[in-house]
């Protein structure tokens, strides 16, 4: 089938490989659904060293901070200064600012491919099953409706009120508690915000526009996955920490 995202040469191929990987999966499993959980896991080993050197790269940053606002406060007036005293701070611990956005921006095409693989397909994902989905229970709550939306699909193709809530759930568990801790306390109110509106949102949005739950039925599982690893590179790299422990900083 022909890749729905017009005049995109760039994603086209994405697209189709995941799609070829997802079909693969498929064989075996006979599952779509927990064919999307699987591919969100491979994804997740595929980039797990991109993580790690983003996490790394945070970390370092984070070391630094005090150092920089050191800087910062001494010459506040002389911005010329400050510059060239925060690019040598930075050669001195070699650390590089930028190396924290680069493993986010390689896997950008392929989050975004994935919704595609989904919209594309839709179809074939129609008759397809899942947990709760397409059973008799959802079909026995079909007439339970929210803004006149059934809120349990009957297929892997509509829209799932508790998948939408479980993936917002996971996307606020994520940036609460498992997201590199601030050493600033303002940094720290603002990521504390930043965890109950970013899944609110979400939320509104994959609701209003009723997301597929194949689609975020793999978000959600590629957040969980992604939680597992976080929590292994906090205890690995970071200093020790309480299992759920946000407040907790680098001294």
């Amino acid at each position: 089938m022909h890749v729905l995202i017009a005049a995109n040469w760039f994603f086209d191929p994405i697209v189709n490989a995941l799609w070829q990987v997802v079909s693969g999966i498929n064989v075996p499993i006979k599952n779509l659904g927990w064919s999307m959980i699987v591919l969100a896991a491979l994804i997740r080993l595929v980039f797990w060293p991109f993580n790690t050197a983003q996490f790394k790269a945070m970390l370092n940053m984070q070391k630094i901070a005090p150092l920089i606002k050191h800087l910062q406060a001494r010459y506040k007036d002389d911005a010329q200064r400050l510059q060239q005293e925060t690019m040598a701070l930075y050669k001195e611990h070699k650390v590089n600012p930028l190396a924290g956005c680069w493993p986010m921006i390689v896997q950008y095409p392929v989050i975004i491919s994935v919704y595609y693989v989904v919209l594309n397909h839709r179809n074939v994902f129609e008759n397809q099953t899942w947990g709760w989905i397409g059973t008799a229970l959802s079909q026995s709550l079909a007439h339970v409706t929210l803004f006149g939306q059934p809120i349990v699909a009957q297929s892997l193709a509509h829209a799932d009120l508790v998948l939408v809530i479980l993936y917002a759930l996971s996307m606020y568990l994520s940036v609460r508690y498992v997201s590199m801790p601030a050493t600033d306390p303002q940094q720290a109110q603002t990521q504390r915000i930043m965890a109950v509106v970013s899944p609110v949102m979400l939320g509104f949005f994959g609701w209003k526009y009723q997301w597929p739950s194949a689609m975020v039925l793999y978000w959600f599982a590629y957040n969980m996955f992604l939680m597992g690893q976080q929590f292994y590179l906090l205890r690995r790299y970071h200093q020790p920490l309480a299992v759920i422990d946000s407040e907790h900083v680098i001294t």
